[in-house]
């Protein structure tokens, strides 16, 4: 019986199999370095359009009176984007974790797709009515108020927290819980112990992308906080409150304030990314605990 004869040379089906295996890589990369361009290109043209007005005092003094172009700074329009953005994260942070652990773990799946509904729906509501919806049940018998402006952040960071750790708490395996309540550990417990910090890291990355999001709003603002300015406002939660959003916002209406409104958007995304590298390292020193 003849032996059958194998050709090392390759095929024409392996060829094409080559071809657009290289050609599918080339897309993803050509996607790829297509985001950070436009990154890149937004930050540039950010950057250099409010260089003129980026200084120490822009940072360190409060808004010059009568708005005076060439003087003052946005030092309280941090401080209100640090206060309103903080009270939301703090309010939302453990909710959204909860709502996550109760539908990956807790909720029978008919509640499951009911609590995934809402809460895309709720990430869906555009978040001028969420404003409204804070002014008509706080600001219209209290008064416009930083903590306002907090509770509509929060409903707003609330399904974006909740959804990214639901995912991330279904990709622990399975096998770790089994484990934990093989050696007697009640359920609750096995959750907050063993699935909980195995997923930290995505609920860090949830977190982060929520307060960019939150720190990024504007339009419910108008409602709950726009009373504060950058001149005179503080730090108390009980009062309104200027935002870098709002400052911008106003900047821009006022001509001759070009140059500080565009300022103002590079410092709120220098904000944004300090924050998103803050989560990583804390992340990564939370890593080197566990492995170590």
């Amino acid at each position: 019986m003849a032996e059958p004869v194998f050709s090392l040379r390759t095929s024409g089906r392996l060829r094409r199999r080559q071809m657009v295996n290289r050609l599918m890589g080339a897309l993803a990369l050509g996607a790829a370095l297509l985001a950070v361009s436009v990154l890149a290109i937004v930050v540039i043209s950010v950057a250099s359009r409010g260089v003129s007005a980026l200084n120490l005092d822009f940072f360190t003094k409060n808004a010059a009176q009568g708005f005076n172009p060439t003087g003052g700074g946005i030092r309280f329009a941090i401080v209100g984007t640090v206060v309103i953005v903080g009270i939301a994260t703090l309010m939302a942070l453990p909710l959204g974790v909860l709502i996550a652990i109760y539908v990956s773990d807790l909720a029978s799946p008919r509640l499951a797709r009911i609590t995934r509904l809402a809460l895309d729906v709720t990430n869906g509501i555009p978040t001028i009515v969420i404003g409204i919806f804070v002014y008509t049940m706080v600001v219209a018998t209290h008064g416009q108020s930083a903590l306002a402006g907090s509770l509509a952040l929060a409903i707003i960071m609330v399904p974006l927290i909740a959804r990214a750790t639901e995912e991330v708490l279904l990709l622990v395996p399975n096998s770790q819980r089994e484990a934990s309540l093989a050696l007697g550990v009640s359920r609750w417990r096995t959750t907050l112990s063993v699935v909980v910090p195995s997923a930290l890291g995505g609920i860090l990355t949830g977190t982060t992308l929520a307060i960019a999001r939150a720190a990024g709003e504007t339009a419910p603002l108008l409602f709950l906080t726009s009373l504060g300015t950058s001149a005179s406002a503080d730090s108390n939660p009980l009062h309104p409150l200027q935002t870098m959003t709002l400052a911008i916002f106003q900047y821009f209406e006022l001509p001759g304030f070009e140059a500080k409104a565009w300022a103002a958007a590079f410092t709120l995304m220098c904000f944004v990314l300090v924050t998103s590298l803050g989560a990583k390292l804390a992340m990564a020193r939370y890593r080197k605990k566990l492995g170590g």
